[in-house]
């Protein structure tokens, strides 16, 4: 998922509807592309993501990856939603 494009305040939004359409399709490893330079976008994910309980762990992406310009989010099954 690439945020490159999109204002941050329709951030939330597009995580959410992306998320719920990966789980429905059985997809639970996806990259969020937020981009490196100042940080805001890539601190707004962060913070959604921390509070987003779709998300069962969430880290940088490494280097081959986006690195620092990425993260790698590992989302839930709809059997574990509730943990």
């Amino acid at each position: 998922m690439d945020l490159h494009t999109f204002n941050p305040k329709e951030v939330p939004e597009l995580i959410s509807d992306y998320f719920r359409t990966c789980i429905d399709a059985g997809i639970f490893s996806i990259r969020v592309i937020h981009g490196k330079g100042r940080g805001i976008l890539k601190n707004r994910v962060l913070s959604l993501l921390k509070l987003n309980p779709m998300v069962k762990s969430f880290q940088g992406a490494p280097p081959g990856a986006g690195g620092w310009g990425a993260t790698i989010v590992n989302l839930k099954s709809h059997n574990n939603m509730e943990q």
